[in-house]
């Protein structure tokens, strides 16, 4: 039988949840009132899809807060929250920050009020990031734990890379292409961790679950390493920044690199958290 929750709308994350959804909204009307850009699009489609995926996956949680079916759900519920909210928090402020560069000028209100709005969205994910985590509640304490933190931030600097991303710039040299597949590669093995944890079927492998994650972070660290030299080597190769560019595709070049370089790093970070709590505190407790 079905079971209606209302304390969970009036709770302060409830609260913070419904205002989420409306400025969501508000956002995506303003962007899309203001029509399809002549350039930079698929920075737009990034924004758009962004306010989308929070709206949406926002209403779905109250949804499923409000009707308890999320005792129903075979996963684990908090930590699914948490990195959701993580993981919209830096889109939005993303976001705040892409929209009104590329989009925004002195005359363009709808611009304008979306970015604004967008700042407000990404108070408030901040805020349920501490919301969630001050709840009480049963977690698989992975995304409590650094490597966690890291593992929702090395998904959505991938993301941001691949919205940079022009066919046109990698496809003609087989050294871009790696660098690519390496983006591509370690994007899908981040996310099927998160999930494989979210989802508690880390237990079903039949060898340690954290020491594959170690192994696959040595390999994403030396294959970032070779894509943080290979990219900038052959993609700004006899390639200096156009005199008339102002926010054109040589720009999205750049923050590949910077990108990229951020990732690598962040990847070296896990694995040396990683390596720290099993191979330490882990025995440090037997």
């Amino acid at each position: 039988m079905l079971h209606l929750d209302f304390r969970s709308l009036i709770l302060p994350i409830g609260i913070v949840r419904m205002v989420e959804v409306l400025l969501t909204c508000i956002c995506f009307a303003l962007a899309a009132s203001a029509g399809i850009p002549v350039t930079a699009t698929s920075h737009w489609a990034w924004c758009m899809f962004c306010w989308c995926f929070c709206c949406f996956t926002t209403l779905l949680i109250i949804i499923l807060e409000f009707t308890n079916l999320n005792t129903k759900v075979p996963i684990s519920w908090e930590d699914f929250t948490m990195a959701f909210a993580m993981l919209a928090t830096l889109m939005m402020v993303t976001i705040a920050i892409i929209y009104p560069t590329f989009f925004a000028c002195p005359s363009c209100s709808r611009q304008i009020g979306a970015s604004a709005v967008s700042w407000l969205c990404f108070g408030l994910y901040a805020a349920e990031v501490w919301l969630v985590h001050k709840r009480p509640g049963e977690t698989s304490g992975f995304l409590t734990t650094v490597p966690g933190l890291l593992k929702i931030l090395e998904t959505f600097v991938a993301c941001i890379i691949f919205t940079s991303l022009s066919p046109a710039e990698y496809k003609a040299v087989p050294a871009t292409q790696w660098c690519v597949a390496v983006f591509s590669i370690c994007f899908v093995f981040s996310l099927l961790i998160v999930f494989l944890t979210i989802a508690k079927l880390s237990s079903i492998f039949p060898f340690s679950f954290d020491k594959a994650v170690i192994s696959f972070n040595i390999l994403a660290v030396a294959m970032y390493a070779t894509a943080v030299v290979i990219w900038p080597l052959y993609v700004f190769d006899r390639n200096p920044r156009p005199d008339n560019c102002n926010l054109c595709p040589w720009d999205d070049l750049v923050v590949v690199t910077f990108m990229t370089i951020i990732n690598f790093f962040v990847y070296t970070g896990d694995l040396a958290y990683s390596v720290k709590i099993v191979f330490f505190t882990y025995r440090g407790q037997e």
